[in-house]
């Protein structure tokens, strides 16, 4: 009879992602948990942190940080990433994680027009649309030192490799979605121009770490008030995308999908991660409904999810909601304490432990 920790196979194995060592082939996806107030994370935020890299977790991903600028993001609740309090906060959270083995990256967010009022900057703001306004170029060149700015405050606060948030319709997936990016200057229209203001952040955030510090870009084709939404109808569409942040300096792509095992276009079985690492060679976190319910450490998703990764379709797996309920999830899978793991639900989200 196969056994749990045989069905985990190769996921629960030590790998180097990007020049850095991991316990794990599992990263936490990032959650927004509105426990930062003021912007400085409180202290129970290294605990919860902590609690899921002691528990197998290889590589921590936070919850998306605002960058310091006044059009990132209004909540008083969500982290930042700036010198003073804020910084000093996050480097209890990454001693914690380093004191039971895991990796920390710290997640670089702007939301744009999906901030609620509309009230900050946006890719492209079309005519009659309340609050908020289109980026100018001065506005592209101090968002980039707000980002620079955010990278180095990440590097003092001894996290290991930073991510920049491109997906789910936030401030850079603005440009690269032809929906919203109808502009006219030299970041809107082509594939490339789409995509040349969301590589100039990988470049500035590149120039801004240490050279061995992994740069993960994040990036989707759904958003989350469009599921249906796509940045690339194609494969070469999407690697003139993908092209541009490894140009860039991007050192791994993060591709998140609603379930991973979805096939992105016609044709091919591939799912979001496996076409990123094809098209460019970069390693690949994939992410999409893994492990929401018990049944599916017994399942054919389960199966399907290690025969991909040692297809050598992703090198990273990352899970979400499920760790919000489950913070032990990965222990207890490995040792078959199905019993102990409870099924994903949405109350799980107002849930901090």
């Amino acid at each position: 009879m196969t056994t749990t920790i045989d069905l985990l196979g190769s996921l629960r194995q030590p790998t180097t992602l990007a020049g850095l060592p991991l316990s794990s082939r599992f990263a936490m996806a990032p959650m927004t948990r509105f426990r930062s107030p003021g912007g400085v994370p409180a202290p129970e935020v290294a605990a919860y942190y902590r609690r899921r890299a002691e528990h197998g977790v290889g590589l921590i991903i936070t919850e998306g940080v605002l960058v310091d600028h006044p059009s990132a993001g209004h909540e008083t609740t969500v982290p930042r990433l700036t010198a003073g309090a804020a910084e000093d906060a996050w480097r209890r959270v990454t001693g914690e994680v380093h004191a039971v083995g895991g990796r920390i990256a710290a997640q670089l967010w702007h939301l744009g027009s999906a901030r609620e009022p509309v009230d900050g900057i946006a890719a492209w703001t079309p005519s009659g649309v309340p609050g908020g306004r289109a980026m100018t170029l001065a506005d592209v060149d101090t968002l980039l030192a707000a980002y620079a700015d955010a990278a180095r405050a990440a590097v003092r606060a001894g996290f290991d490799a930073v991510e920049i948030h491109a997906a789910h319709g936030y401030l850079l997936d603005e440009f690269l979605w032809p929906h919203t990016n109808r502009r006219t200057d030299r970041f809107g229209g082509s594939p490339a121009a789409r995509a040349a203001f969301p590589a100039e952040v990988v470049r500035a955030v590149r120039a801004a770490v240490p050279a061995t510090m992994p740069v993960i870009v994040r990036f989707s084709q759904f958003k989350e008030r469009d599921f249906t939404a796509r940045i690339a109808e194609s494969p070469a569409e999407l690697a003139v995308l993908l092209d541009a942040f490894a140009a860039a300096g991007a050192d791994v792509l993060h591709a998140s999908q609603r379930r991973f095992a979805d096939p992105v276009f016609d044709g091919s079985p591939r799912n979001l991660a496996g076409w990123a690492r094809h098209l460019t060679g970069l390693p690949a976190i994939t992410v999409g409904s893994v492990g929401l319910t018990r049944d599916f450490l017994g399942s054919d998703d389960l199966r399907e999810l290690l025969r991909r990764h040692d297809a050598g379709e992703y090198d990273l797996v990352a899970l979400g909601r499920v760790l919000l309920g489950n913070p032990a999830w990965v222990t207890l899978a490995a040792a078959g304490r199905l019993d102990e793991i409870r099924d994903y639900r949405k109350a799980d989200e107002d849930t901090y432990f």
